[in-house]
């Protein structure tokens, strides 16, 4: 212990007598070690954000959509047909044992105006139900009821995306706006939700009774059936995802009298597996992000085998005293091996520093998402001493292998 601390103190001597030299030195384990912590960081971010919207989005979420249909010996496209109704939806929810809640809803682009204000926004007519399918809470106001859908209620949930544009500062609720000139009432106000992993904004929407929609909104092509454009399931856990679309696939091509053999004029989508498989993708860039900000700390590490090895050439005299007046060989070992390593771990918390201000500054500038990972920070560190240690015992042992008679007669 003694011996290793004197060499320490050596190793410092001789580094602070070549300071400028030391600092060059450990610019390449700075910048690298910098790099691995920003870029796992900026991966990390993008990876919690994701995660973030695929919450947002609901859980166990199941979306069931209108197929395709055959006309004429030709095929139309998916959603060419309205070919689900509101029956279906009730029949999900009631005869599907993996099933929780499921939620019929039609959709439809609308300009809102309030006063002099207008926006141009998206309208959904649903039930009650749909709030809990989307994990969907009120800031404030109260959610229109199946009351409101048996007498066609014109009432409104607002997104706080609408909100701002229509009303700005003012509290809505209570308050009449149109909706295609058909007054509304705004019951309640969502709380914010934030982006989907498509990047849509999900507070610009407005939520009013299907019933509603159909008869006001949509016009009356849909308003003289019980069309629907899709159906939001959520299944009662994660492990029931898989039975519950098997179950509710089989329900449906019975309720559409669809023979074996023939194709569905529905499909059905687990949009977990589809945010999932892009959370998977934000996961392998935050690691090849770091891999290759790793590849830094690899040229830091051969600029210090470099720099070491100059350091022998030019101390082989000081070796050769040192040997003649009794140094072993470990002695000489540790002493150069410890200089190395120092110049690595100096260099680490240095890049620690650096990888810290540069995650916040690439958060603040480029309003990127950023998440600093302890982790990172750890495995960064300890990879900084490890290059140190082995880009650094080259030169320690041909600095301790010397033959003192020829290290005391260099010049």
């Amino acid at each position: 212990m003694k011996n290793l601390l004197e060499s320490a103190r050596m190793a410092l001597a001789a580094l602070s007598a070549n300071r400028m030299r030391s600092l060059l030195t450990m610019l390449g384990i700075i910048i690298g070690v910098a790099a691995v912590i920003a870029m796992v960081s900026v991966g990390s971010g993008a990876t919690e954000r994701i995660s973030e919207q695929i919450a947002s989005m609901g859980s166990n979420l199941i979306i069931v959509m209108p197929g395709s249909l055959t006309s004429g010996g030709m095929r139309m496209g998916s959603g060419a047909s309205l070919t689900l109704t509101e029956e279906d939806a009730t029949a999900i929810a009631v005869e599907c044992p993996s099933v929780s809640v499921a939620a019929p809803m039609v959709r439809s682009g609308a300009q809102v105006i309030y006063g002099n204000n207008n926006w141009a926004t998206s309208v959904i007519g649903t039930v009650p139900s749909y709030l809990e399918v989307r994990d969907l809470t009120l800031d404030r106001g109260e959610p229109f009821t199946t009351q409101d859908i048996d007498s066609s209620a014109r009432v409104a949930l607002l997104g706080q995306t609408v909100v701002q544009n229509l009303f700005g500062g003012a509290d809505p609720v209570g308050q009449t706006f149109r909706i295609k000139n058909v007054p509304f009432t705004v019951t309640g106000v969502l709380t914010p939700k934030g982006q989907n992993p498509m990047g849509q904004d999900q507070d610009d929407v407005i939520l009013i009774p299907i019933s509603t929609a159909k008869k006001r909104v949509l016009g009356t092509s849909q308003a003289s059936s019980h069309s629907i454009g899709n159906v939001l399931v959520e299944a009662i856990g994660p492990s029931q995802m898989d039975p519950a679309i098997e179950q509710m696939t089989q329900l449906l091509r019975q309720r559409h009298h669809i023979q074996p053999g023939s194709d569905d004029d529905f499909s059905v989508r687990n949009l977990s597996e589809v945010f999932s498989a892009q959370e998977e993708s934000a996961n392998v860039m935050a690691i090849l992000l770091g891999a290759i900000a790793s590849v830094s700390l690899i040229v830091g590490g051969i600029g210090i085998m470099n720099i070491m090895l100059v350091s022998v050439t030019e101390r082989t005299k000081e070796i050769g005293i040192r040997k003649a007046i009794g140094a072993r060989m470990g002695d000489i070992l540790s002493q150069f091996l410890v200089e190395a390593v120092t110049l690595s771990l100096v260099g680490g918390v240095a890049g620690i520093v650096l990888g810290l201000g540069g995650s916040w500054a690439i958060s603040a500038i480029a309003h990127w998402s950023t998440q600093i990972s302890l982790s990172a920070i750890a495995l960064a560190f300890v990879f900084s001493a490890l290059v140190g240690v082995f880009f650094g015992y080259y030169p320690a042992r041909q600095a301790a292998r010397l033959d003192p008679i020829l290290a005391l007669r260099f010049e």
